[in-house]
């Protein structure tokens, strides 16, 4: 069996969602439902206010387009997808048969993450604990943790830097703590 991954299908900019039910119709209609996992179109909800002083909230698409499907892909699932109604292809199948590229964990976590799907990790280290820097700027580096901020996973780390001592505000997944 082939393995699970999630893929972007391309449809029509705004018919993103009876792009969805049409797909979600198939799938019950041809009995694949364990091939299927979920399907997702981001949305931004923000506030407006009308000339009446009314507020009205509106849901913007953050990827207007696409459709986030987590799927496995076999001939039969990939054919069924591409011909249904309103859906244009797959985003990385360059046509010819050729199977789409599945997202990378990196690429897809923080579109899950942004639409509450996916639980943040608890950040496992404490102020004064020894860290390695493994991204930015300061890759490589060793410094000690002065601050922490976890509404904003941020992390603040006195380093060494061309011989001098300084302060630097570093993402929570650009650190690993030093084992002792």
């Amino acid at each position: 069996m082939e393995e699970r991954a999630w893929y972007i299908i391309q449809t029509y900019a705004g018919l993103e969602d009876a792009a969805k039910r049409n797909i979600e119709r198939r799938i019950v209609s041809m009995d694949m439902e364990e091939y299927f996992f979920g399907m997702l179109i981001p949305e931004t909800v923000t506030t407006e206010k009308k000339k009446n002083g009314e507020v009205k909230e509106v849901h913007t698409k953050t990827f207007p387009g696409y459709i986030f499907i987590d799927m496995i892909v076999t001939d039969e699932t990939w054919f069924m997808v591409r011909n249904t109604p309103m859906v244009t292809g797959f985003l990385g199948s360059s046509g010819g048969g050729s199977k789409p590229v599945p997202l990378l964990e990196e690429e897809i976590n923080p579109i899950l993450k942004s639409c509450g799907m996916l639980e943040e990790k608890p950040f496992e280290c404490n102020v004064g604990d020894d860290v390695e820097i493994i991204g930015e700027a300061f890759y490589g580096n060793i410094g000690k943790i002065k601050s922490i901020d976890n509404d904003k996973r941020l992390v603040t780390v006195e380093v060494d830097f061309l011989g001098r001592t300084m302060d630097a505000e570093i993402d929570f997944s650009d650190v690993r703590k030093v084992e002792k």
